[in-house]
């Protein structure tokens, strides 16, 4: 039996430019007069899927869905120009402002976390609350577990197909080798190095591997927009400063806040969400015992929909 509320489609829909490049896709779901959330997918570059409405109870919830630039039904389709973590923020207050709301809730996992971070760092005024899954803080040692030492020494034989693009002699900076792949003019060399780029965090993203997931993320299209502007965001540090979001944590300390953490999450080790709890103890922190980094991984589907029913709640009393 599914774990989520039942399939909901949107009410509305929105095609919002941004500026003279990139049109963002934005939905809404649910109840109009309900709490707003906005759901922040990860990536960066992975796009909204129709279950992500799910972890809202519709009757509670103004549920709103935003495919992030270059990626889902936004276009152009894996543009890097004028796509970065800033440009992410500013268009959320742009979304914000747009549909006339003062405060949101933000639920976000992976590169979702790290962008609710940022945004409410930014604009600690117009976030209600933050619900967190599989944290990213986006420093360089988070990249480098999952790019070229850590995760590699787990799934030896993953490893093998993802390195397989690479010239041996460029493998000691794989994200700096991976960006020339993927900025080539030829197309047959973009594409096959998206497919091995994406493919190995799809088969590493569960505790056990799932063929939905991995099938998701070896979709050309899909793999074509992770691997193209996750890559151009860790070759620029994401374009944060080291730790930054960490360091920032003072501004977002009265927020409400829900920490949900798979315990083996081998694409961002609990490591980083200790680290923010550590920095930000007030923030609840949920560890899952048997899980990885997947949302569709049961004990953390679960978990999540808890605190979206708790929230919900407490809103109606």
């Amino acid at each position: 039996m599914s774990v989520f509320y039942p399939e909901i489609e949107p009410y509305l829909s929105h095609r919002l430019r941004v500026d003279e490049i990139h049109e963002l896709y934005l939905e809404e779901s649910g109840n109009p007069q309900g709490l707003p959330v906005l759901f922040l997918h990860g990536g960066p570059g992975a796009g909204c899927e129709s279950y992500h409405r799910r972890f809202f109870n519709p009757e509670h919830y103004r549920i709103i869905l935003f495919d992030q630039r270059g990626c889902g039904r936004s276009t152009p389709h894996a543009c890097l120009e004028q796509n970065t973590s800033w440009h992410l923020v500013a268009d959320m207050e742009r979304i914000r402002q747009f549909l006339g709301i003062d405060q949101w809730l933000l639920f976000g996992g992976s590169w979702g976390s790290t962008l609710a971070l940022a945004y409410a760092e930014s604009h600690p005024q117009q976030v209600s609350g933050l619900i967190l899954r599989g944290v990213f803080l986006a420093r360089h040692a988070d990249i480098q577990w999952f790019y070229q030492q850590g995760t590699s020494r787990m799934f030896p034989d993953y490893w093998q197909d993802f390195i397989a693009p690479v010239a041996e002699a460029d493998r000691g900076d794989m994200v700096r080798a991976y960006y020339r792949l993927l900025t080539s003019d030829d197309e047959t060399v973009r594409l096959r190095a998206a497919r091995a780029w994406s493919t190995w965090e799809g088969l590493t993203a569960t505790l056990v591997p799932n063929p939905q997931v991995v099938a998701h993320f070896s979709d050309p299209e899909s793999a074509l927009s992770i691997a193209r502007i996750e890559c151009h965001y860790f070759i620029n540090n994401s374009f944060f400063d080291e730790n930054q979001l960490i360091n920032n944590v003072d501004k977002i300390r009265h927020i409400p806040a829900y920490i949900v953490q798979g315990r083996y999450d081998v694409i961002c080790p609990m490591e980083q969400a200790w680290a923010l709890h550590q920095a930000w103890p007030e923030a609840a922190f949920h560890v899952m015992p048997a899980s990885g980094h997947s949302v569709k991984e049961d004990e953390i589907t679960r978990a999540l929909i808890k605190i979206t029913d708790q929230i919900g709640e407490q809103d109606r009393s």
